[in-house]
């Protein structure tokens, strides 16, 4: 789609939510509790702003300020302020796109249940961007930072602009589906379903991991010590856990 001239502030918001789950077998509480701890320590909220950082660079937007936390147990969540362009005022800068707001936020969620063997890490990334840029190009990155065994994705475009004839514009790029913004090579590591409502301008694409290595999945065990039996047992319990969360149900008795 060519560049659209618009009148005035290019109002429309782009709305993208970003789920992903790691699932991890740690057969003792004791293990479960060692997973979650590493896994909090590797996505702490340090690491968490490096990553939006560089997803904030990519789509070529400005950092406005930034708020961190670690929770204790666990946890950790990252707030940031963005705009297309530096605001007006900020030490003398100026810019015409002053009605620029957006935001990027991101939390964890580490769970486990002692009566059950598998542990597992989510992450949740809301981008909200107003004017010109958008998040979708970013989706590779989000998808590389985790060990994403299972992805949610909503992207919504909401509002509208105007031309210089002072049409009314719902849309301003070219999309069918959030998998048009994902690579090839991703793509080939998932099973991907669509549920979309393009005339609401609305975007669901949900993607489940197609090959387990076991290997992967096991915290301070090495698949080669466990008797066949026990490894397909396994293979069995992470795919089960996988489905009950690519499907959003119990699924399995």
């Amino acid at each position: 789609m060519s560049k659209l001239k618009l009148y005035g502030f290019n109002n429309l918001t782009k709305a993208l939510s970003f789920n992903i789950y790691d699932v991890c077998y740690a057969k003792t509480p004791h293990e479960q509790q060692e997973y979650i701890a590493y896994i909090d320590e590797q996505y702490n909220a340090a690491r968490l702003t490096n990553i939006l950082l560089r997803m904030v660079s990519m789509i070529g937007a400005n950092v406005l300020s930034i708020s961190s936390q670690d929770y204790d147990p666990q946890g950790a969540s990252v707030t940031m302020l963005i705009s297309e362009g530096p605001l007006a005022g900020m030490r003398g800068e100026t810019t015409v796109a002053h009605l620029d707001k957006s935001h990027v936020t991101v939390h964890t969620y580490p769970e486990y249940h002692p009566e059950n063997s598998i542990a597992t890490f989510r992450v949740d990334i809301d981008v909200a961007t107003c004017g010109e840029i958008t998040p979708l190009n970013t989706l590779d990155l989000l998808i590389g930072s985790f060990d994403s065994d299972i992805i949610t994705m909503d992207y919504r475009v909401r509002g509208f602009t105007r031309d210089l004839d002072g049409k009314k514009l719902f849309m301003d790029h070219d999309i069918t589906s959030i998998q048009d913004y994902i690579a090839p090579e991703t793509l080939e590591k998932y099973e991907a379903e669509d549920i979309n409502l393009s005339q609401s301008n609305l975007f669901h694409t949900k993607m489940l991991i197609r090959e387990i290595d076991l290997q992967n999945y096991l915290f301070n065990t090495d698949a080669y010590i466990l008797s066949p039996q026990l490894q397909e047992s396994i293979l069995e319990s992470l795919r089960r856990e996988m489905m009950e969360i690519y499907s959003g149900r119990n699924i399995f008795n």
